[in-house]
C-alpha cells in the first residue's frame, strides 16, 4: 500500500502485509493511519469556506473527513457520476505510479525468490530509487507516454505504462461512515458540479454510458 503526490513520488509505503488482508485492515496497521486519526500529520488547516485537504482512495477504503472515496455504483445519479469521474482522475496518479514502478523495475515481473524480509527491503529500495529518478530525471524516467493520457476532445483515455491490473484489488471492508465524512464528500460533489466544474467532464460522463 502506498500514497503518492501529484508528481508520481511515493510519500508513504507500507510493504509486507498479506494480500488477503483488506485495504482497511492494511491501512489501520500503519503508522500513517495512527498519525492521521490522531490529527498529527500536520495537514494544513483551511478556513473561509475552503474545501479541506483530503487523501483520495478507492472503494475499498473507509470514507473519512480527510479521505474521499467514490460513491457506490448502486447509488449513482448524474452529479455523483461527475464526482466519481473527477475522483478517478485524481486516483489515476497512484495507479500510474504503481504501473511505472513495475515497468521500470522488472524484478516485479516474476516471483521474487528471496526471504520475505529481503523482499520487503528490495521493494522499499525500488520505491526509493523510483522517487530519486522522479526528482532527478523525470523527463526520461516518466515521459508523457508512460502515464494515462486523457483526450478531452474525444472523451477517451489512452493507457500508459500503468496497467491497472498490475496489483490485485484488495478486499473491501464494511464500515460505518460518519456524518462529517459524508458532509466533506458532499462539499466536493457540489464543488465539482458547480464552481469547480471543468468543461469536458460532461462529455466524459456521456462517453462512458
Amino acid at each position: 500500500m502506498a500514497i503518492s503526490n501529484a508528481n508520481y513520488e511515493f510519500i508513504m509505503c507500507d510493504i509486507g502485509t498479506n494480500g488477503r488482508v483488506s485495504d482497511g485492515g492494511v491501512i489501520r496497521n500503519t503508522t500513517f493511519y495512527e498519525l492521521l486519526v490522531a490529527n498529527k500529520l500536520k495537514i494544513p488547516k483551511v478556513g473561509n469556506g475552503a474545501l479541506p485537504y483530503v487523501f483520495v482512495a478507492d472503494e475499498a477504503f473507509t470514507l473519512r473527513p480527510d479521505m474521499l472515496k467514490p460513491f457506490s455504483q448502486k447509488q449513482l445519479n448524474y452529479e455523483r457520476r461527475i464526482f466519481n469521474y473527477r475522483l478517478s482522475r485524481a486516483r489515476r496518479i497512484i495507479e500510474n505510479v504503481f504501473g511505472i514502478l513495475v515497468a521500470r523495475f522488472r524484478i516485479f515481473h516474476t516471483d521474487i525468490n528471496l526471504k520475505l524480509e529481503t523482499t520487503e527491503i528490495v521493494t522499499l529500495c525500488c520505491c526509493i530509487l523510483h522517487n530519486f529518478l522522479c526528482i532527478k530525471s523525470s523527463n526520461h524516467y516518466i515521459p508523457p507516454e508512460s502515464t494515462d493520457q486523457e483526450d478531452i476532445g474525444n472523451a477517451t483515455v489512452t493507457p500508459g505504462l500503468a496497467s491497472h491490473g498490475v496489483f490485485d484489488e484488495l478486499q473491501r471492508t464494511p464500515t460505518n461512515i460518519s456524518a462529517n465524512a459524508k458532509q466533506t464528500r458532499q462539499q466536493y460533489l457540489e464543488y465539482f458540479n458547480g464552481v469547480g466544474a471543468v468543461e469536458w467532464q460532461d462529455r466524459m460522463i456521456v462517453q462512458r454510458e
